[in-house]
């Protein structure tokens, strides 16, 4: 466009009137062309123009392209590893009055905020239901502060208590959507130092809950800037019933999309969804060690990409899950320009999403089909489908820039260390066959070589496991990039909360001291610079591999025995063993119209043992295992048109988000 519209300057021969209006005509025309070729930057992807990352089926990607080009630009060069202002930050009295305490219900006090992070200096609205009289709304700031990891930086006004309408169900997306009237508008200042906030909603009768924000600096050239996965913890948040796993129903009623308009449910970490488990001990970590860092939300790489060149080193925690496409061109770009990544968790940048707006502004809802065909881009841009990232229609494993793989859950075995001659194990102790308790589950992910993968990726732990009966391998991976750039993933979702206390009780005492260390040494060097000039990674993934250096896990048998008798009409037994099984035994015997026993295990269920006997137009025994339910024994025995015994097994619950 720029030669395009200078060779038409230069041939164009008119009066001097004609040329001074010419002239305004392709300036204009200059800077809209500009502002195309931005655009097409900025949707590219591995050097390749991806316009489909400029199209989308709402007005959604319309409003965040208006807020992308209108967001200011800041260009700095990294700032120096450790921060005297982070420093004196945490020097400040803390206090512990940031947790909940009493007896809570879901609904006595709760809230969302308009946006999931601010910028320091601005405002964010808040919507709040309560069935108190009056409430406060009290700011902490998280950190470490001498060990409490909450300082109060702002506390609102008394005000009275309303009770905002039930927030309706969306069709046929299964979305749950508030539109409650606005509580209050919170003003951001210099006294909000950037960082974690939790707002606390505190009742006149008790009630507590909690709100999460994120205040940033968007002038920022921290050091280290830290990642909170909101698009994860709003997959998982099954506030009114719906999420991207399940709706009243399961899998089969769950939502295709999930509004930012609306709070945490109350059984999510009390309103502030993953925060507490999987991030906040990192968080307390890099503050105690006084470092320069800063934070963001991964929201914030949908709109504000180009912040990440700014920062030696992006922390992405214990469970980020939900990547859109320009989220995750947004690392790939930063990293193959200098910027080291750090993956302390498992199971990141596995499910593909977009985003969508609601009256609250762009990017406030998720959009997440999972089956190709179910979602409209499926054939229009598929770059867009969203499937899970190794999956088609545009298969892009996340391994590519991670390393390694997501390969299963649930599990929970020991990390073994089997390359302790790194740097990164420096003053910790650990040598060949050390075990670290417990600290693989509940996902994993290790090295797959039919993956795209960095041929340079040097594993450091290699630690077995048996996944839904299923022999693997979890492994801790680093690696190099020409420019110097490293790449550092843990394999495992329970590297962060093994930073902190209390972590889960199978884990044994937290902090875990070599996770510990580790953590800083990867912390120093990936926010020093470009570690792979001192220590370029040794590449041994191929050879472990082919010769692991600890022997796998054998798979438990799985033995089948049916035996069935069956007269008449009825059918003696029909048993269906959905995927990933551990095994299925049954036995029965049926005469007349019914059927003796109907058993269906749902996939990944661990065991279902059925033996039932029926007779008559009835039937013996049905017996439904949901998705991931531990087991199911029934054993019943039924005549006439009635039926013997029905048992649901529903899904287990558990402490921190995970589920692939």
């Amino acid at each position: 466009m720029n030669y395009r519209g200078m060779n038409l300057f230069k041939h164009m021969k008119l009066s001097r009137n004609k040329t001074i209006i010419t002239i305004l005509i392709v300036i204009a025309i200059l800077i809209v062309g500009t502002g195309a070729t931005v655009a097409l930057i900025s949707t590219s992807r591995n050097g390749k123009s991806v316009k489909s990352l400029a199209k989308t089926s709402t007005s959604s990607t319309t409003a965040s392209s208006r807020a992308k080009t209108s967001a200011p630009l800041y260009k700095a060069a990294p700032g120096p590893l450790y921060s005297a202002a982070v420093v004196a930050e945490n020097n400040k009295p803390g206090t512990s009055a940031w947790r909940i305490t009493g007896n809570q219900t879901p609904t006595n006090i709760e809230g969302y905020a308009s946006k999931v992070s601010v910028n320091q200096g601005n405002s964010f609205t808040l919507f709040i239901s309560t069935t108190s009289q009056s409430y406060v709304v009290q700011a902490y700031r998280m950190g470490y502060y001498q060990g409490l990891l909450g300082r109060l930086v702002w506390t609102s006004k008394r005000l009275s208590g309303v009770q905002q309408p039930p927030c309706p169900l969306l069709k046929p997306s299964n979305t749950i959507e508030c539109n409650w009237q606005p509580s209050l508008v919170v003003k951001t200042d210099s006294s909000w130092f950037p960082g974690d906030y939790l707002l606390k909603l505190v009742g006149n009768n008790g009630a507590q809950k909690w709100v999460p924000i994120t205040v940033r600096n968007d002038r920022s050239n921290a050091a280290v800037v830290v990642l909170n996965s909101v698009t994860t913890w709003q997959a998982y948040n099954l506030y009114g019933g719906y999420d991207l796993y399940s709706g009243p129903n399961g899998y089969s009623d769950r939502a295709t999309k999930v509004s930012f308009d609306r709070p945490y449910d109350y059984y999510f970490g009390q309103g502030a969804a993953d925060f507490y488990g999987n991030e906040l001990p990192l968080v307390a970590l890099v503050e105690k060690m006084g470092l320069n860092v800063t934070y963001i939300t991964d929201v914030d790489l949908q709109k504000r990409p180009s912040l990440l060149s700014n920062h030696r080193v992006l922390i992405s925690l214990g469970h980020d899950e939900y990547y859109s496409p320009q989220m995750r061109h947004a690392l790939t770009v930063a990293q193959q320009n200098g910027t080291n990544l750090m993956f302390l968790g498992a199971n990141a940048i596995f499910r593909r999403i977009r985003f969508e707006s609601t009256a609250l502004g762009p990017d406030r809802i998720e959009v997440n089909y999972r089956i190709a065909s179910l979602d409209p881009m499926n054939g229009v841009n598929n770059a867009l489908v969203t499937t899970n990232w190794p999956a088609g229609p545009d298969p892009r494993p996340e391994s590519a820039l991670i390393g390694i793989q997501y390969a299963c859950n649930p599990v929970r075995y020991d990390m073994v260390i089997t390359d302790p001659s790194s740097w990164i194990f420096a003053n910790t102790g650990l040598k060949f066959g050390s075990r670290i308790h417990n600290l693989v589950g509940s996902e994993y992910d290790g090295f797959n070589p039919y993956d795209p993968h960095p041929s340079n990726l040097q594993l450091l732990a290699n630690s077995p496991v048996l996944c839904r009966n299923q022999p693997g391998f979890s492994d801790m991976s680093y690696y190099t990039t020409p420019k110097g750039a490293g790449v550092f993933a843990t394999g495992t979702n329970l590297w962060v909360a093994a930073l902190g206390s209390p972590c889960p009780s199978f884990m044994g005492s937290c902090p875990i001291a070599p996770v510990v260390q580790i953590t800083k040494n990867v912390l120093t060097a990936f926010g020093s610079g470009l570690p792979g000039l001192k220590h370029p990674s040794i590449p041994n993934a191929m050879q472990v591999w082919k010769n692991p250096p600890i022997p796998g896990i054998k798979p438990v048998p799985t033995p089948t025995t049916t035996t069935t008798s069956a007269c008449g009409q009825g059918t003696g037994s029909t048993t269906t063993t959905s995927a990933n099984s551990k095994s299925t035994t049954t036995t029965t015997s049926a005469c007349g119209q019914g059927t003796g026993s109907t058993t269906t295990t749902s996939a990944n269920s661990k065991s279902t043992t059925t033996t039932t006997s029926a007779c008559g137009q009835g039937t013996g025994s049905t017996t439904t295992t949901s998705a991931n339910s531990k087991s199911t024994t029934s054993t019943t025995s039924a005549c006439g048109q009635g039926t013997g015994s029905t048992t649901n097994s529903a899904s287990p619950s558990t402490t921190l988000s995970s589920g692939g």
